[in-house]
């Protein structure tokens, strides 16, 4: 009953995400656990013969990991300058402006801070993007195309496009190690591995896609039934218990 306590909560956080950009949906992994073991398998009889088979009573299951799912969401066309979205392997970096700490997403929603600097996020509270994007003063048009080179139009100029930086993505060893923090954010772990950085399509990094977001990976229909099938066994597991309980009464009143 617990463990399907867990899987509930892990499918309604997983519903709760279906809008959010980039999500990754989790899983819930089990495994029985240990046996009463009455009679062993192979074991000798008063006959002296071997039993084919053993009696092993187990005690139930629990929940030995909730795993993240990096299978890409589908894309959605945006139309804004500043949205880029990952097609493949592949994590945007970026810097706490107040600790330094580096994170890691897939959510490409960027914005300007009032620096002039190029943030994951809200324009006030967005984390910077690493390698830093300094937009200049007098840009009339930011423009992030496939490969992840930022280009700028600036006031005056006739859409002469001058390149200002290069967008690098960084990718994991084993990208489920990576610890989620919330806000779309993920922190490196020693299970997940250091990042390798790269530009876009380079050693197997995925490419941009301007002008769109990663949606979530999140499908409603099988959640839901997932969700269906978790209750029906937690009320199975309780009717079980409930029915032992009975049992073990009705055993003691007959010794009585």
């Amino acid at each position: 009953m617990l463990g399907m306590e867990k899987k509930l909560n892990t499918i309604a956080n997983n519903l709760s995400n279906m809008e959010t950009t980039a999500y990754k949906k989790q899983r819930c992994n089990f495994e029985d656990l240990y046996y009463d073991n009455l009679r062993y398998p192979g074991s000798q009889d008063v006959n002296g013969e071997f039993a084919a088979t053993g009696i092993a009573i187990g005690v139930g299951t629990r929940v030995t990991s909730v795993q993240s799912v990096f299978s890409e969401g589908s894309l959605t066309e945006t139309g804004r300058d500043l949205d880029v979205a990952i097609t493949g392997d592949g994590f945007f970096q970026c810097t706490d402006p107040f600790s330094g700490e580096t994170f890691y997403t897939r959510a490409g929603n960027f914005s300007i801070n009032p620096a002039g600097m190029l943030v994951v996020g809200s324009s006030h509270t967005g984390r910077l993007l690493m390698p830093n994007v300094q937009i200049p003063d007098g840009v009339q048009k930011v423009q992030i195309d496939d490969s992840g080179i930022v280009w700028v139009v600036q006031n005056g100029e006739v859409q002469q496009l001058q390149n200002i930086a290069q967008i690098e993505l960084a990718t994991f060893i084993n990208p489920e190690g990576l610890l989620r923090v919330g806000e779309n954010m993920y922190r490196v772990t020693q299970a997940s591995g250091e990042a390798v950085l790269n530009n876009p399509g380079i050693n197997g990094t995925g490419m941009l896609k301007a002008q769109h977001l990663e949606m979530s990976n999140v499908s409603p229909v099988i959640e839901l039934v997932d969700m269906i099938t978790s209750q029906r066994a937690y009320e199975l597991n309780s009717k079980a218990t409930q029915t032992g309980d009975q049992l073990l009464q009705t055993v003691i009143s007959i010794k009585r």
